[in-house]
């Protein structure tokens, strides 16, 4: 098992600014409320500062939220989190991001302080357009971002759900601004591969800018544990155990990467967990880094392990091999 650097910090794109290669995603904070929230089931607060004391010990140092989970109670969360636990040295970083559906890029601006007291007055060191569609346009949306940086309510700016040409055109407007765009967050996992085949990471590449990759576990199939006992699909809780992966089909489908990843899991002496999640944040050097949820004090003990061990290249590449005769790639 080799010994790892990977608990060490990456740069966030082109930035001095370094982050754990794992963050911690916090859509599950949503407290089940809204459309979005209650993709999840609710969690008690007490539950929430625990999960972010063990993340933080653990070497995970940045959180991803956004208004739209839970119409900011994610936010809330994060923050009333934080303000129970003693931190020594820097503060952690925050991630959130602004819903764009039916508004104009003027909205930006003028909802950013109801962001900042979502957050309890935090930092946002991260500030994302959460998807492409808007009543608005990139240029718009990113001039509007310039703004918030000038005025330091921000401190740099991401995207999510960028196509390559939109990144182009979002990091162009920053870079003539003097700025640069930071990262993309994208859905990325050894079962949906699609950013590889489009075009994304090969700009994110080209541009220096992160991959954040959500939902790198697929909502937990790449664990292993809905092969092992498919009865569990049925004790899930919220509407994720009606999509395609789940399925029986689905199962079936994705059987011989999550038998390879058990065997990977044998030889590293960790969990698929953490075997999947590590070739994540490796295969394609530093420019990948994952936002893992945590509902439970385990799934947080899996993330810190994950920072603790790298896959060899062999393996790594084996793992591709698999990955590409079963993942999505368009």
């Amino acid at each position: 098992m080799n010994v790892s650097t990977s608990s060490s910090l990456r740069h966030l794109g082109q930035s001095s600014t370094k982050i754990s290669a794992l963050g911690l995603g916090c859509w599950q904070f949503s407290k089940g409320r809204g459309m979005v929230g209650r993709f999840w089931a609710a969690m008690e607060q007490k539950d929430i500062n625990e999960i972010v004391r063990m993340s933080l010990e653990g070497g995970i140092n940045w959180f991803d939220t956004a208004e739209v989970y839970g119409k900011g109670e994610s936010e809330k969360a994060l923050s009333e989190a934080l303000d129970h636990i003693e931190q020594p040295g820097d503060e952690p970083f925050i991630a959130t991001k602004w819903w764009p559906a039916f508004r104009t890029a003027s909205s930006i601006t003028k909802t950013i302080d109801n962001r900042l007291g979502a957050l309890n007055g935090r930092q946002i060191d991260l500030y994302q357009i959460h998807q492409p569609f808007s009543f608005s346009n990139v240029e718009h949306e990113m001039k509007a971002m310039i703004e918030l940086l000038q005025k330091d309510k921000i401190k740099h700016v991401g995207v999510s759900n960028f196509n390559p040409t939109k990144m182009k055109q979002a990091h162009q407007v920053l870079k003539d601004a003097g700025y640069f765009l930071a990262s993309n967050q994208v859905k990325y996992s050894l079962l949906d591969r699609r950013i590889e085949k489009n075009g994304t990471l090969d700009v994110a590449k080209e541009l220096g800018i992160t991959i954040i990759a959500y939902s790198p576990l697929e909502q937990g199939i790449l664990s292993g544990k809905f092969h092992n006992n498919p009865e569990l699909v049925k004790k899930i809780q919220g509407p994720r155990k009606y999509t395609s992966f789940f399925k029986a089909s689905g199962l079936k489908k994705t059987q011989p990467l999550v038998d390879l990843l058990a065997e990977k899991a044998r030889k590293y002496k960790v969990s698929q967990t953490q075997i999947a999640l590590n070739w994540l944040i490796h295969f394609h050097g530093e420019t990948v880094v994952a936002i893992p949820g945590a509902s439970k004090i385990h799934h947080v003990q899996e993330n810190v392990g994950t920072l603790q061990f790298t896959l060899s290249k062999d393996d790594l590449d084996e793992i591709d091999r698999m990955s590409q005769q079963i993942a999505i790639f368009e």
